[in-house]
Protein backbone atom coordinates (compact mmCIF):
# COMPACT_ATOMS: atom_id res chain seq x y z
CA UNK A 1 0.00 0.00 0.00
CA UNK A 2 1.19 3.19 -0.91
CA UNK A 3 1.88 6.09 1.69
CA UNK A 4 1.72 9.48 1.54
CA UNK A 5 2.95 12.76 3.65
CA UNK A 6 1.22 15.84 2.35
CA UNK A 7 0.94 19.13 2.69
CA UNK A 8 -1.75 22.16 1.41
CA UNK A 9 -1.94 26.02 1.10
CA UNK A 10 -4.48 28.11 -0.92
CA UNK A 11 -4.66 31.65 -1.51
CA UNK A 12 -6.68 34.12 -2.99
CA UNK A 13 -4.34 35.87 -4.88
CA UNK A 14 -3.62 39.50 -5.79
CA UNK A 15 -6.82 40.23 -7.67
CA UNK A 16 -9.25 38.64 -6.66
CA UNK A 17 -11.36 39.55 -3.37
CA UNK A 18 -12.42 35.82 -2.64
CA UNK A 19 -11.37 32.31 -3.05
CA UNK A 20 -13.72 30.08 -5.29
CA UNK A 21 -11.14 26.83 -4.80
CA UNK A 22 -12.01 23.90 -2.68
CA UNK A 23 -9.56 21.53 -1.78
CA UNK A 24 -9.52 18.00 1.31
CA UNK A 25 -6.41 16.28 2.06
CA UNK A 26 -8.26 12.92 3.89
CA UNK A 27 -5.42 10.63 3.99
CA UNK A 28 -7.53 8.26 6.19
CA UNK A 29 -8.97 7.50 2.76
CA UNK A 30 -5.95 8.14 0.38
CA UNK A 31 -7.81 10.94 -0.88
CA UNK A 32 -6.41 14.55 -2.22
CA UNK A 33 -8.48 16.82 -4.30
CA UNK A 34 -8.70 20.32 -5.81
CA UNK A 35 -11.29 22.38 -7.20
CA UNK A 36 -11.18 25.54 -8.88
CA UNK A 37 -15.16 26.98 -8.88
CA UNK A 38 -16.10 29.24 -11.61
CA UNK A 39 -19.24 31.34 -11.73
CA UNK A 40 -19.01 34.81 -10.25
CA UNK A 41 -21.02 36.00 -7.13
CA UNK A 42 -19.70 33.16 -4.77
CA UNK A 43 -21.22 30.58 -6.90
CA UNK A 44 -17.87 29.44 -8.13
CA UNK A 45 -17.21 29.05 -4.11
CA UNK A 46 -20.25 26.98 -3.77
CA UNK A 47 -19.77 24.82 -6.62
CA UNK A 48 -16.33 23.79 -5.91
CA UNK A 49 -16.65 23.09 -2.14
CA UNK A 50 -20.15 21.20 -2.84
CA UNK A 51 -17.96 18.99 -5.22
CA UNK A 52 -15.14 18.13 -2.57
CA UNK A 53 -17.64 17.45 -0.09
CA UNK A 54 -19.72 15.20 -2.49
CA UNK A 55 -16.36 13.25 -3.80
CA UNK A 56 -15.35 13.15 0.04
CA UNK A 57 -18.31 11.71 1.31
CA UNK A 58 -18.96 8.85 -1.24
CA UNK A 59 -15.50 7.99 -0.77
CA UNK A 60 -15.60 7.66 2.97
CA UNK A 61 -18.80 5.60 2.21
CA UNK A 62 -18.07 3.60 0.05
CA UNK A 63 -14.29 2.81 1.59
CA UNK A 64 -15.19 -1.16 2.02
CA UNK A 65 -16.89 -1.52 -1.21
CA UNK A 66 -15.81 -4.05 -3.57
CA UNK A 67 -17.00 -4.87 -7.35
CA UNK A 68 -20.16 -6.75 -6.16
CA UNK A 69 -21.34 -3.52 -4.71
CA UNK A 70 -24.04 -1.96 -6.56
CA UNK A 71 -23.22 1.07 -7.93
CA UNK A 72 -25.01 4.53 -8.83
CA UNK A 73 -23.53 4.58 -12.26
CA UNK A 74 -22.72 1.42 -14.13
CA UNK A 75 -19.18 -0.43 -13.35
CA UNK A 76 -16.17 -0.10 -15.93
CA UNK A 77 -14.51 -3.43 -16.26
CA UNK A 78 -11.31 -1.29 -17.70
CA UNK A 79 -10.88 0.55 -14.84
CA UNK A 80 -9.47 -0.71 -11.12
CA UNK A 81 -12.02 -0.60 -8.25
CA UNK A 82 -10.71 2.51 -6.98
CA UNK A 83 -10.94 4.34 -10.42
CA UNK A 84 -14.36 3.20 -10.65
CA UNK A 85 -15.31 5.21 -7.16
CA UNK A 86 -13.45 8.08 -7.92
CA UNK A 87 -15.58 8.11 -11.62
CA UNK A 88 -18.48 7.58 -9.65
CA UNK A 89 -17.90 10.53 -7.12
CA UNK A 90 -17.25 13.04 -10.02
CA UNK A 91 -20.47 12.32 -11.70
CA UNK A 92 -22.16 12.06 -8.56
CA UNK A 93 -20.62 15.43 -7.63
CA UNK A 94 -22.14 16.63 -11.18
CA UNK A 95 -26.08 15.64 -10.41
CA UNK A 96 -26.01 17.17 -6.87
CA UNK A 97 -24.82 20.67 -8.88
CA UNK A 98 -27.39 20.10 -10.93
CA UNK A 99 -29.69 19.45 -8.27
CA UNK A 100 -28.24 22.71 -5.93
CA UNK A 101 -28.92 25.00 -9.23
CA UNK A 102 -32.36 23.81 -9.76
CA UNK A 103 -32.94 24.93 -6.32
CA UNK A 104 -31.72 28.19 -6.45
CA UNK A 105 -31.79 30.66 -9.34
CA UNK A 106 -28.83 32.07 -7.93
CA UNK A 107 -26.14 29.51 -8.59
CA UNK A 108 -27.15 29.25 -11.99
CA UNK A 109 -24.01 28.94 -14.62
CA UNK A 110 -21.89 28.26 -11.31
CA UNK A 111 -19.37 24.62 -12.32
CA UNK A 112 -15.78 23.31 -10.91
CA UNK A 113 -12.89 21.71 -11.95
CA UNK A 114 -11.50 19.07 -10.47
CA UNK A 115 -8.16 17.15 -9.83
CA UNK A 116 -7.67 14.28 -7.83
CA UNK A 117 -5.84 11.46 -6.00
CA UNK A 118 -7.08 8.48 -4.47
CA UNK A 119 -4.29 6.57 -3.32
CA UNK A 120 -6.97 3.80 -0.81
CA UNK A 121 -5.91 0.14 -2.55
CA UNK A 122 -3.29 -0.65 -5.12
CA UNK A 123 -1.98 1.86 -7.66
CA UNK A 124 -3.13 5.46 -6.82
CA UNK A 125 -5.48 6.77 -9.45
CA UNK A 126 -5.48 10.22 -10.97
CA UNK A 127 -9.24 11.79 -12.12
CA UNK A 128 -9.73 15.48 -13.52
CA UNK A 129 -11.77 17.27 -15.41
CA UNK A 130 -10.94 20.80 -16.58
CA UNK A 131 -7.60 22.37 -16.32
CA UNK A 132 -6.70 21.64 -12.56
CA UNK A 133 -3.81 19.86 -12.82
CA UNK A 134 -1.97 16.87 -11.53
CA UNK A 135 2.03 16.91 -12.10
CA UNK A 136 4.90 13.94 -11.58
CA UNK A 137 8.46 15.05 -9.63
CA UNK A 138 10.58 12.52 -9.67
CA UNK A 139 14.30 12.64 -9.59
CA UNK A 140 14.39 16.17 -10.53
CA UNK A 141 12.00 16.11 -13.23
CA UNK A 142 8.97 18.00 -13.44
CA UNK A 143 6.13 15.66 -15.88
CA UNK A 144 2.68 16.62 -16.14
CA UNK A 145 0.14 13.48 -15.78
CA UNK A 146 -2.79 15.46 -17.01
CA UNK A 147 -4.23 16.87 -20.24
CA UNK A 148 -6.37 20.28 -19.60
CA UNK A 149 -9.54 20.11 -20.82
CA UNK A 150 -9.53 23.86 -22.24
CA UNK A 151 -9.45 25.91 -25.07
CA UNK A 152 -6.02 26.32 -25.02
CA UNK A 153 -4.97 23.27 -24.02
CA UNK A 154 -6.07 21.60 -27.10
CA UNK A 155 -4.40 24.76 -28.95
CA UNK A 156 -1.40 23.47 -27.65
CA UNK A 157 -1.94 20.18 -28.37
CA UNK A 158 -2.99 20.92 -31.63
CA UNK A 159 0.49 22.30 -32.05
CA UNK A 160 -1.21 25.80 -32.75
CA UNK A 161 -0.08 27.42 -29.30
CA UNK A 162 3.00 27.24 -26.89
CA UNK A 163 3.05 26.80 -23.29
CA UNK A 164 4.39 30.69 -23.07
CA UNK A 165 1.76 31.63 -25.58
CA UNK A 166 -1.18 29.80 -23.54
CA UNK A 167 -0.30 31.58 -20.37
CA UNK A 168 -1.00 35.26 -22.33
CA UNK A 169 -3.87 34.17 -24.27
CA UNK A 170 -7.19 36.13 -23.53
CA UNK A 171 -8.93 32.69 -23.93
CA UNK A 172 -6.90 30.86 -21.79
CA UNK A 173 -9.90 30.77 -18.70
CA UNK A 174 -11.97 28.82 -21.16
CA UNK A 175 -12.43 25.15 -19.66
CA UNK A 176 -14.05 22.70 -22.28
CA UNK A 177 -15.33 20.56 -19.69
CA UNK A 178 -16.06 20.94 -15.81
CA UNK A 179 -18.84 19.91 -13.18
CA UNK A 180 -21.22 21.79 -14.15
CA UNK A 181 -24.78 20.60 -13.61
CA UNK A 182 -25.37 18.91 -16.73
CA UNK A 183 -24.66 15.90 -18.55
CA UNK A 184 -22.18 13.93 -17.07
CA UNK A 185 -18.54 14.59 -16.76
CA UNK A 186 -16.09 13.09 -19.33
CA UNK A 187 -13.50 13.18 -16.56
CA UNK A 188 -10.33 11.15 -17.40
CA UNK A 189 -9.39 8.51 -14.84
CA UNK A 190 -5.95 6.37 -14.98
CA UNK A 191 -3.56 4.38 -12.95
CA UNK A 192 0.11 5.74 -12.52
CA UNK A 193 2.97 3.94 -10.65
CA UNK A 194 4.72 5.71 -8.18
CA UNK A 195 8.06 4.84 -6.30
CA UNK A 196 9.23 6.29 -2.99
CA UNK A 197 10.81 9.65 -2.80
CA UNK A 198 8.43 10.65 -5.59
CA UNK A 199 6.22 13.84 -4.90
CA UNK A 200 2.97 14.38 -6.85
CA UNK A 201 1.43 18.29 -7.11
CA UNK A 202 -2.51 18.96 -7.44
CA UNK A 203 -2.89 22.86 -8.35
CA UNK A 204 -5.71 24.95 -9.82
CA UNK A 205 -4.33 27.14 -12.55
CA UNK A 206 -3.68 29.88 -10.38
CA UNK A 207 -0.64 28.64 -9.84
CA UNK A 208 0.12 26.50 -13.46
CA UNK A 209 -1.54 29.00 -15.20
CA UNK A 210 1.35 31.72 -14.45
CA UNK A 211 4.09 30.08 -13.63
CA UNK A 212 6.17 28.01 -16.03
CA UNK A 213 7.25 24.66 -15.45
CA UNK A 214 11.09 25.53 -15.20
CA UNK A 215 10.17 27.64 -12.24
CA UNK A 216 7.95 25.13 -10.89
CA UNK A 217 10.35 22.24 -11.41
CA UNK A 218 13.22 24.60 -9.50
CA UNK A 219 10.79 24.95 -6.73
CA UNK A 220 10.23 21.44 -6.27
CA UNK A 221 14.24 20.18 -7.04
CA UNK A 222 15.16 22.55 -4.02
CA UNK A 223 14.08 19.53 -1.70
CA UNK A 224 12.59 21.98 0.86
CA UNK A 225 9.53 20.70 3.45
CA UNK A 226 6.37 20.29 2.15
CA UNK A 227 5.14 22.91 3.47
CA UNK A 228 7.90 25.24 2.42
CA UNK A 229 7.54 24.11 -1.09
CA UNK A 230 3.45 25.00 -0.94
CA UNK A 231 4.17 28.12 0.55
CA UNK A 232 7.24 29.34 -2.41
CA UNK A 233 4.65 27.80 -5.17
CA UNK A 234 2.16 30.39 -3.83
CA UNK A 235 5.02 32.92 -3.17
CA UNK A 236 5.81 32.70 -7.11
CA UNK A 237 1.94 32.49 -8.19
CA UNK A 238 2.03 35.87 -6.55
CA UNK A 239 5.26 37.24 -7.81
CA UNK A 240 3.67 36.78 -11.26
CA UNK A 241 0.84 39.24 -10.69
CA UNK A 242 -1.18 36.63 -8.60
CA UNK A 243 -4.23 37.02 -10.96
CA UNK A 244 -6.26 34.07 -9.95
CA UNK A 245 -7.10 32.32 -7.10
CA UNK A 246 -4.16 29.64 -6.13
CA UNK A 247 -4.04 26.66 -4.60
CA UNK A 248 -1.57 23.93 -4.32
CA UNK A 249 -1.50 20.46 -2.81
CA UNK A 250 1.74 18.42 -2.13
CA UNK A 251 1.90 14.60 -1.41
CA UNK A 252 5.15 12.55 -0.79
CA UNK A 253 5.62 9.55 -1.48
CA UNK A 254 6.78 7.68 1.76
CA UNK A 255 6.45 4.01 0.99
CA UNK A 256 5.43 2.97 -2.38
Amino acid sequence: MVTLSSAVLSHPGLRREGNEDAYCTRPELGLYMVADGMGGHAAGEVAARLAVDVVETFLRDTRDADANTTWPFPYDLGLSLDGNRLKAAFRLANRRLGAAIEADDALRGMATTAAAVLAARGRPVVAHVGDSRVYLFRGGKLSQLTDDHSWVGEQIRAGVLTESDARRHPWRNVVTRAISGGDDPDSEVSEIDVKAGDRLMLCSDGLSGVVTPDHLEGILGAGDPLEATCQALIDAANAAGGPDNITVALLQVDVA
